[in-house]
């Protein structure tokens, strides 16, 4: 039974591995020059496979660019979400958990707007897509919690709350008007709109 399954378990390793070398070239050539500047044999050299090998995995720039941010997303999610465990105020909490990922999408400005021009209007069958989804379901779910804690909202009315702070966090990002605004901007104006929206409910009054 061992030796049966083993060609599996290489075959599955190389693939990783390949899959490995290809998201580190494409993120540090994203990193370096940004996506536009970027060809896809270029980081098919870099990663040192085929320009046909490169295709299996990712059909185009934006599929890569979703495979190397989902990655970075999710990290920055899981530090937003214990950061906003240390914090007992909703609005600071929420915070929390939304300037790791303002950070992550700034990290390159035009790489984050073309990562959100992806994920909302790329292929709909697209793995990493879909996963870049996920990824803000995940968000609104710990902003949810987050103020259903530090709050007090009941379940739906978290869960919607959280859907308006997240739609505003894209919105902030992939504005436009923010294109050269830094880190600290967006997330100024992210704050504000969620002081605005919370204020009802933090203050006692009817939301």
């Amino acid at each position: 039974m061992t030796t049966a399954s083993s060609p599996v378990g290489r075959r599955e390793r190389n693939k990783q591995e390949k899959l490995d070398r290809i998201m580190d070239a494409a993120r540090e050539l994203f990193a370096q020059h940004g996506v536009d500047e970027v060809t896809t044999q270029q980081i098919a050299e870099k990663a040192d496979i085929g320009a046909g090998t490169l295709f299996l995995y990712a059909k185009t720039k934006g599929e890569l660019l979703l495979l190397v941010q989902n990655d970075a997303y999710a990290k920055a999610l899981d530090q937003g979400r214990e950061d906003a465990a240390l914090e007992a105020g909703a609005v600071e909490a929420v915070l929390a958990i939304t300037s790791p990922i303002v950070a992550c999408n700034r990290a390159q400005i035009d790489n984050g707007r073309t990562y959100l021009r992806e994920m909302l209007f790329g292929d709909p069958t697209e793995p990493a897509r879909r996963e870049a989804l996920e990824i803000v379901a995940r968000t609104e779910e710990a902003v949810a919690t987050t103020l259903q804690r530090t709050a007090g909202l009941e379940d739906v009315r978290a869960a919607t709350t959280a859907r308006i702070i997240s739609a505003a966090m894209y919105v902030s990002m992939a504005s436009s008007l923010n294109v050269e605004a830094g880190v600290d901007q967006i997330i100024d104006e992210i704050a504000q709109q969620i002081r605005v929206l919370l204020a009802p409910a933090t203050d006692g009054g009817a939301f």
